[in-house]
Order: structure tokens, then sequence, then C-alpha cells
């Protein structure tokens, strides 16, 4: 039987998770599978995949959200299949920055421009989708370090966007 591996949480800052993975098996490892997911304003999760080779390995998982709360899954590649999966959460330190104020204004029937307030040099994720099990599920989705964009939408819809 495959063990998962272990995940040690090493430290972590405001924009930072540092952990490391290990396997107590002699079974050999080629890699690792890990999953960091997170939720924003309770409408989305988001996840991010880093595909790591070799038997041990310290990670380092930057850009992220001051005092928010992550889940890290990972499972090992061995020479006999895959492990199964081992998790672990952690809140990331800090105050988590308040949430952009949006506005959005339709320019033509295909084009919306949306604008908000917020700090500098952060990276804003835009969704929208016609409803709100969309938005949840699979928006339509973009990213800037600007304060405003214009999205390109379809002819004779009602969209709902998040910031």
């Amino acid at each position: 039987v495959i063990p998962p591996p272990v995940i040690h949480i090493e430290s972590y800052s405001e924009d930072s998770i540092s952990f490391s993975l290990k396997m107590t098996t002699n079974i050999k490892v080629s890699g690792y599978v890990v999953n960091i997911y997170w939720t924003f304003d309770t409408h989305r999760q988001e996840k991010r995949t880093l595909n790591i080779e070799g038997e041990k390995s310290i990670q380092k998982v930057a850009n992220l959200t001051a005092h928010t709360p992550y889940e890290i899954s990972a499972w090992a590649k061995t020479e006999l299949g895959d492990s199964p999966l081992s998790f672990v959460h952690v809140v990331t330190s800090g105050t988590r920055p308040a949430s952009p104020s949006l506005k959005a204004k339709a320019i033509n029937q295909t084009a919306v421009e949306c604008s908000w307030t917020g700090p500098r040099n952060v990276v804003y994720g835009i969704f929208y989708a016609t409803s709100f099990l969309e938005l949840y599920r699979s928006p339509h989705n973009t990213t800037t370090t600007s304060h405003n964009i214009t999205v390109l939408v379809q002819r004779d819809e009602q969209y709902l966007f998040l910031v």
C-alpha cells in the first residue's frame, strides 16, 4: 500500500507559504502533484497546481493574499502508481486587503468598462458570467494590474461582475 505524502508547513507570511513534502516509505518517488485552493468573496474558488520532480521537496508559493485560508493537497507519483491525497490548511498572516469597489458601465452592446478602487502594484482578477451559478462554477475571467479594463461580452445578455 502506498501511503499519502507528508505535507509540513515550514513557514508562512502575508504573501507566501513554504512547505516540505516527503514520503514515509521506501517506494521510489518520481515527483508530486500539489494543488493550492483558496476562495474569493465566497463566489469563486481558485486553484494553483504545481508539478514537482524528485523525492524530497521544499516549496515556496508566493503572490498570495494576506489573512486568507489556503488548502494544500498533494499526492506522490511513485514507481507503483499514485499515492492517496493528503491535505493541510493554513491561513496567511497579516490583514486581508479591503474588497475593491467595482463599477461596471456598458459602452455598447458588446463591451463593458469595469473600474474599481484598491491598492496599487497588485494583480486583480475580473470574473463575469450571466448567472450566479456560472459565476461560481465557470466564469469568464481575466487579470490586470490596472484599475480598469474593457471586457467584451455577448450582446443581449445581462452579466454579473466580480473583481
